[in-house]
């Protein structure tokens, strides 16, 4: 039943273009934090090593100083609960996609030694209206290349954002993005098992 309301949904693509240039239009486009994309928490050894990697949320787009992001605030709730020194990095951008993070952004990255790597990507795939199996191609081929760089690390995603809770996305757009979004995360979850 969720994958025929997906394809649905293409049905409604006039409705999701006209709503989405009216969001884009009213949406003010807010800047990444200011402040490090990399520091250290002291605490006991062995440290710790987090890459968060993704898009705005990884960017801490919206957010004045970087202390305040998701890397950084992750990365002081796993040093309070273990004690353990962390060491992190956060790798986001406005608008990514998964395959923007895997052909731009992760070629570029060193090959430090990450025990923990936390992808927070999907949600603009779906507001970009890829398709499923484009997804899957790019966040499978993501997946791919972070086991082949960081063979011993934890990757975790963070499946895509809720639509209908989105402020600034009208009802009609935030209930076809979470159609397509539903998808995206069935498959997203399939690629990480």
């Amino acid at each position: 039943m969720q994958r025929f309301l997906a394809l649905l949904t293409w049905l409604a693509f006039p409705a999701y273009v006209w709503q989405g240039l009216g969001v884009r239009r009213r949406t003010t486009r807010m800047l990444p934090a200011q402040g490090p994309v990399m520091h250290e928490i002291s605490g006991q050894a062995p440290a710790i090593s987090l890459l968060m990697l993704g898009d705005s949320s990884a960017a801490s787009v919206g957010i004045g100083n970087s202390e305040y992001g998701l890397a950084a605030q992750l990365a002081e709730l796993i040093s309070q609960r273990t004690g353990r020194a962390v060491r992190w990095r956060a790798a986001g951008f406005n608008s990514a996609t998964s395959g923007q993070i895997r052909d731009h952004v992760l070629p570029n990255l060193s090959a430090d030694p990450w025990t923990h790597i936390v992808l927070a990507i999907g949600t603009n795939d779906t507001k970009n209206f890829h398709s499923v199996p484009r997804f899957k191609s790019d966040f499978g081929g993501l997946l791919y290349a972070l086991r082949a760089k960081w063979p011993e690390a934890r990757v975790v995603w963070s499946p895509v954002l809720e639509f209908t809770r989105a402020p600034a996305m009208p009802p009609l757009l935030g209930t076809i993005l979470e159609m397509r979004a539903a998808e995206m995360n069935r498959m997203g979850e399939r690629l990480c098992l």
